[in-house]
């Protein structure tokens, strides 16, 4: 099935539904190897609690270096109930910072794409999402997240502080503002670009910096500044003023799960994220779907893995070079919902309620 030298795959299915939705993908690989004479290369490895379970860490160092050998990793998801109680530095999705974090990916990105076929699960009236198209650009390896110093300390009055710093560098902003700028280019020319400048000096130089490259090097782009908070407002206001919306860690964090959720449904939304290039033009990156873990659902075949199979169609366009066939699987997903068929999160009257193993196979019967 796998040739011995092709495009290197990581599959880390990870905790909660992650193996169910990945089993799909799995299925999609193996058709465009066999019916397409692709060459994927793929392997499996456990990550988050799946790991912790059989060795003691959410990953191991060769489930590690195995995704840094990787043309592309696809992960499930990690986390869940059972692995609440660990430390902090324990859980399950330290794994993922982890790979975020050594594998220098600091661009996340997220569509947040209303299907027509969908535009009635939004809790949004039709002719606010109807056509919706945003591509949410979020800095993914600075900010709160991994600011230091970091911590909980004693003080005074048998009281506590917890402590997280939020810093930029200049750099920092400079490369994740070209990423949108680029993917502006390609889209509609236009980038809002969201901090909190009125409260915060981190946020002032976010604006300052993010308008130094637009006047330097992409001076046909219309760049727009706008407070984060104002941005979570208009996204419910008016959402399809926006194309390209950039962002830092924390915020972009927030946005982007408010924006996926104007879609109507988390289980339709993928992820890639994206390091720098290297001098080979290899991009190191990992895709995943937006939904979690759902361990509510685990286990039922109930599912749904669109999110995980568009997750691929970006590791085909961003990582694989193969921008005809992320072309097909997209219009493969279409179909799917164009014949009505849907899965328990998005089922309305009138459609067919299908599982998870049945959408994956309708969706490989229309790549055929």
């Amino acid at each position: 099935m796998n040739k011995k030298n092709g495009r290197k795959i990581l599959l880390l299915p990870g905790d909660g539904i992650g193996p169910e939705v990945v089993r799909e993908v799995k299925k999609i690989l193996d058709w465009f190897n066999d019916k397409k004479s692709l060459d994927f290369t793929f392997e499996e490895e456990l990550i988050g609690g799946a790991s912790i379970d059989i060795n003691k860490i959410p990953i191991t160092d060769e489930v590690f270096y195995k995704s840094l050998e990787s043309d592309a990793v696809i992960l499930g998801a990690c986390g869940g109930p059972k692995w609440d109680k660990l430390e902090f530095s324990k859980k399950p999705e330290r794994a993922l910072l982890k790979l975020r974090k050594e594998l220098k990916l600091f661009a996340n990105l997220r569509p947040a794409i209303c299907f027509k076929q969908l535009v009635d699960s939004s809790t949004l009236k039709p002719e606010i999402v109807s056509g919706l198209d945003i591509m949410i650009v979020r800095e993914l390896t600075g900010g709160i997240y991994f600011g230091e110093p970091r911590g909980i300390e004693p003080i005074e009055n048998n009281q506590r502080k917890g402590i997280n710093t939020h810093s930029y560098t200049t750099n920092e902003i400079h490369r994740i503002a070209r990423v949108a700028f680029d993917l502006a280019k390609k889209r509609k020319n236009k980038v809002t670009s969201c901090e909190k400048s009125n409260v915060m000096e981190a946020g002032v130089l976010w604006r300052e910096e993010v308008q130094v490259i637009k006047d330097k090097e992409y001076k046909s782009i219309e760049l727009d500044h706008m407070l984060a908070d104002n941005c979570a407002m208009q996204l419910l206001r008016n959402p399809k003023q926006f194309d390209v919306i950039l962002a830092d860690n924390l915020f972009g964090d927030m946005l982007s799960d408010e924006a996926g959720m104007l879609t109507g449904s988390l289980g339709l939304l993928p992820s890639a994220s994206l390091g720098a290039k290297d001098k080979n033009g290899r991009i190191r990156s990992l895709y995943e779907p937006v939904h979690g873990s759902a361990p509510d659902i685990a286990g039922k075949n109930i599912a749904n893995p669109i999110a995980t199979i568009l997750s691929l169609s970006m590791a085909l366009r961003y990582s694989l070079d193969l921008e005809k066939e992320a072309d097909k699987l997209d219009e493969a997903v279409q179909k799917v919902l164009d014949d009505g068929l849907r899965t328990k999160d998005i089922i309305s009257k009138g459609k067919k309620e299908v599982t998870t193993t049945d959408m994956g196979d309708a969706i490989i019967s229309k790549l055929k």
